[in-house]
C-alpha cells in the first residue's frame, strides 16, 4: 500500500487517492493500493473546531507598534477558545500520535510495511513515522520537505529567510527585462520601485478589483516572488494602478489583502496536489467551519509549544529584528502566534535522526518549505537521497511533470534509490 498525506497540519487526505491518483503513473497505481486518511482532528476523523471568527482566522499579521497589543490579544484568544472547545483532546492531537495512527492503518490492512508519499508538513509526519517505526517503513517519498529541527516557530522564520533569497533572484530577473516590465534596469532599481510602491500603498492604498491594497497587503503576498514571471507582471500592474491608470486586475497573484485562512497558509500545508478535501463527503454541519485552522494550530502548537517564548515582549523584539533582516516577511514570521499561549502536548516532539532509506524531492524555489529546509531534512535522514529541481518553482514536485518524476517513480516501483544526490534542471 502507498499511504498519502497532503500536508498541513490540518490537511484532509481522504480524497488523495483520487486527487493525486489522477497524476500518478499507471505503473505506480498498478503496484499499490492508494490509501488516504484524514488525520485525527481533521475532516471525518473527529474534527475539532474553536469557534473562531473570520478575523480570528487571519494568520498573516505584520508587526506594527500600534497594533501589537491587539495581536497579543488575538493569539491569546485563539488559544483560549481552542482550549475551551477542545479540552483535554488538544494535547493528544500530535504528530507522534498521527504517526501511530498510520501504523494502526498498516496493521488493520494486514501490511508488514508502509510505503508513503507525503507533502510539506506530511514530510515531517513521514519522518516521525520512520523514527518511531523504522523497521516498518518501506519506500518513503518526501516531497517539499520541512526542516525537522526547526518545525514550529522556525518553520515561519525559515520562510522569511527564503523569501528574501527569492526576492533577490526576482529583482535580477526583472532588471534583465526592463524593456518588458519597466521596473528598473538594475536589481537595485527594481527593488527601489517595489519598496516605493509599498510606501505609497501605506500612505494611500492602491486600488484593485477586490478592494484597496495596503503596503502590508503587498508584503503579505511574498509567495508571489517565487515565480519570477508572475511576480514581474503583478508588480508592473501595481505600478500602473498606483499611477492611477487602472486597478490591479482580478486574478493577479497577490492582488488584495493577506489570505484570510488559518496557519496552513503561513505554514507548511500548501502542498503540490490540489486539495478538494474530504469534508465534502461529510454532512456540512459535521465539520466546523474553522476545522482547518483549529486542527492546524492544535497539532503545531501541541507539538512545539514548549519551544515558543511566553513573554510577548520577546515576539516584539524578534519581529523588529527580523523585519530589518528580512524586510518582505520577517515581522510576519516572528511576531506572536497562538502557540505562545498553548498548553503543551502529551509528550515532547520527536527528534528525527535515522538511517531509514527515503527519497526527498524539492524545487529550488519553493515558497512554503524553502530549499534549505529540504536540505536539513536530508541531513537528518542519513539514509535518504535528495533530488533538487534546479529552477523549479512552486510547492510540490511529484508527480507533476518535473525532471524528478522518473527517479521517484523508479524508486516507488523498484525500491532503488539514486546512487547519489541529483540535481536536474526544470524544462523550459
Amino acid at each position: 500500500m502507498l499511504l498519502l498525506n497532503p500536508g498541513g497540519p490540518g490537511g484532509p487526505g481522504l480524497n488523495m487517492p483520487v486527487d493525486v491518483g489522477a497524476d500518478l503513473p499507471a505503473k505506480v497505481k498498478r503496484q499499490y493500493d492508494l490509501i488516504g486518511f484524514d488525520p485525527r482532528g481533521v475532516g471525518r476523523s473527529s474534527p475539532v473546531g474553536c469557534g473562531l471568527t473570520a478575523d480570528e482566522r487571519i494568520t498573516d499579521r505584520p508587526y506594527r507598534a500600534g497594533t501589537f497589543a491587539k495581536d497579543v490579544r488575538w493569539a491569546r484568544t485563539v488559544a483560549a477558545k481552542c482550549r475551551a472547545k477542545g479540552g483535554d483532546t488538544l494535547r493528544h492531537l500530535t504528530t507522534r500520535n498521527t504517526a501511530r495512527d498510520m501504523d494502526v492503518i498498516r496493521a488493520v490492512l494486514g501490511e508488514k510495511k508502509i510505503s508513503y508519499l507525503g507533502y510539506s508538513y506530511g514530510t515531517y509526519l513521514g519522518a516521525v513515522y520512520t523514527q518511531l517505526f523504522p523497521r516498518r517503513a518501506d519506500r518513503f517519498v518526501l516531497d517539499s520537505a520541512a526542516d525537522p529541527a526547526r518545525y514550529g516557530r522556525g518553520t515561519f522564520q525559515g520562510m522569511a529567510a527564503g523569501t528574501e533569497l527569492a526576492f533577490t533572484r526576482w529583482s535580477r530577473w526583472a532588471a534583465r527585462r526592463h524593456t518588458t516590465y519597466a521596473l528598473g534596469s538594475t536589481p537595485a532599481e527594481v527593488r527601489r520601485t517595489f519598496w516605493h510602491l509599498v510606501a505609497r500603498a501605506d500612505r494611500k492604498p492602491i486600488d484593485s478589483d477586490e478592494g484597496p491594497l495596503t503596503g502590508d497587503g503587498v508584503r503579505a503576498q511574498r509567495a508571489t516572488f517565487f515565480r519570477v514571471r508572475a511576480a514581474a507582471s503583478w508588480v508592473a500592474g501595481l505600478k500602473t494602478a498606483a499611477e492611477g491608470r487602472e486597478p490591479v486586475p482580478s486574478g493577479t497573484p497577490g492582488q488584495a489583502v493577506p489570505q484570510q485562512t488559518g496557519p496552513q497558509r503561513a505554514g507548511p500545508r500548501q502542498t503540490g496536489p490540489q486539495q478538494t478535501g474530504s469534508q465534502q463527503a461529510v454532512p456540512q454541519q459535521a465539520v466546523p467551519p474553522d476545522n482547518a485552522d483549529a486542527s492546524s494550530w492544535a497539532v503545531l502548537c501541541a507539538d512545539t509549544s514548549r519551544t515558543w517564548p511566553r513573554d510577548p515582549g520577546q515576539y516584539r523584539r524578534d519581529a523588529i529584528r527580523d523585519k530589518a533582516r528580512y524586510p518582505l516577511y520577517g515581522d510576519f514570521a516572528s511576531t506572536i502566534k497562538p502557540c505562545a499561549f498553548w498548553k503543551p502536548g502529551s509528550e515532547p516532539p520527536t527528534k528525527v535522526h535515522n538511517k531509514v532509506r527515503s527519497l526527498i524531492v524539492h524545487n529550488e524555489w519553493d515558497p512554503q518549505t524553502p530549499l534549505a529546509s529540504g536540505q536539513a531534512m536530508h541531513r537528518a535522514l542519513r539514509g535518504s537521497r535528495m533530488i533538487t529541481v534546479a529552477g523549479g518553482e512552486g510547492h510540490g514536485v511529484y508527480p507533476f511533470g518535473s525532471c524528478a518524476d522518473k527517479s521517484a517513480t523508479r524508486y516507488l516501483t523498484t525500491g532503488r534509490l539514486p546512487a547519489k544526490d541529483l540535481t536536474c534542471r526544470k524544462a523550459g
